[in-house]
């Protein structure tokens, strides 16, 4: 029965009469190789159409021309968008980029991370889920650098590209509050997220600065996706004196702020941090506490290529401004 399927090293094998070994040395490149076997393996290659998997040969060969970037939850647009950025900066210098997900699990991550080292891959952009990496010490040592996005890693020197998030945060709501709001509610992912910690505190330093404190009923937490922060605005909007305002933590809780808000027509005013797609058509104005998306990715690529040219300079921590800006409102 003839075989389908993409034909492998050893079909090209079978198909020259020569070994494995052999046709890997005529595939990459290797010299003093005899003409004959050579030119045996090319017409093999030629007749089975078979390509070369470069990324595969990398990781299994070691030869360091793969970047792996580990997000915390690759189902978030914010992360593809930073993975776009990073895979260009990365082409650019002929380099594979390995994606994963952490799912927001530290044994997860870790478990990524110590494969791709084992792999030998030419650095690592990690956002960080484990609140200690020093298990990644070793790896550093021997020459993998690292570089922490989004959130700062703990316990291995490496280099850090963070949000503003205190800042951003901190903006959106004293903006509600010099609008005369008095019942501004807060969604939130997990607050044991660096992120939603940021954005907690500087959620907290604007009710401060304005004499005032958030209301524990109206702050809601652990929202990791738009349904279950669709689900809590629904019951926020349903008591007798419901939110005149709301600040979302990130872009998924937005979206699930607005499914609720929106079929009701509520009078909410809305504040998120993070953009989204299609936020410009959204039927009425929001405020979003945006930034630069790609210059997060491109910054934590170009300094993973930094490190690996100077891996004797200390590390550092670059935060990326934010700003507030309106959406929406599209008659």
């Amino acid at each position: 029965m003839r075989k389908t399927g993409r034909p492998t090293m050893v079909d090209v094998a079978a198909d020259a009469g020569v070994s494995l070994k052999t046709v890997s040395r005529v595939i990459n490149g290797e010299p003093n190789v005899d003409p004959a076997m050579t030119e045996r393996v090319q017409s093999a290659v030629a007749r089975l159409g078979y390509h070369r998997n470069a990324l595969a040969a990398s990781l299994r060969s070691g030869n360091r021309d793969t970047v792996g970037f580990i997000a915390a939850d690759l189902s978030n647009t914010f992360y593809m968008a930073v993975a776009a950025a990073v895979s260009t900066v990365a082409a650019r210098e002929r380099m594979h980029l390995v994606m994963a997900s952490s799912e927001e699990d530290a044994d997860t991550e870790r478990t990524l991370a110590l494969d791709l080292c084992q792999r030998q891959v030419g650095g690592l952009i990690v956002v960080p889920t484990a609140d200690d990496h020093s298990y990644l010490r070793r790896e550093v040592e021997l020459g993998t650098p690292v570089v922490f996005l989004d959130r700062p890693g703990s316990g291995v020197p490496a280099d850090a590209i963070l949000l503003d998030n205190r800042g951003g945060a901190r903006a959106a709501v004293a903006e509600l509050l010099e609008a005369g709001h008095r019942r501004i509610a807060v969604l939130m992912d997990a607050r044991g997220i660096y992120t939603m910690a940021e954005r907690w505190a500087g959620v907290h330093e604007a009710f401060r600065a304005a004499g005032r404190e958030p209301d524990p009923a109206m702050v809601v937490d652990g929202l990791h996706t738009p349904a279950v922060a669709r689900e809590a605005m629904q019951r926020l909007l349903d008591l007798d004196d419901p939110p005149t305002a709301v600040f979302c933590a990130n872009n998924r809780v937005t979206i699930g702020a607005l499914e609720a808000i929106l079929p009701r027509g509520a009078d909410v005013a809305i504040a998120g941090f993070d953009d989204f797609e299609l936020s410009r058509l959204l039927p009425r104005r929001i405020r979003i506490v945006d930034y630069d998306v790609a210059d997060l990715g491109t910054r934590a690529a170009e300094t993973l290529l930094a490190r690996r040219a100077s891996p004797a300079t200390g590390p550092h921590t670059h935060l990326v401004p934010t700003r507030l800006v309106d959406r929406g409102g599209v008659r």
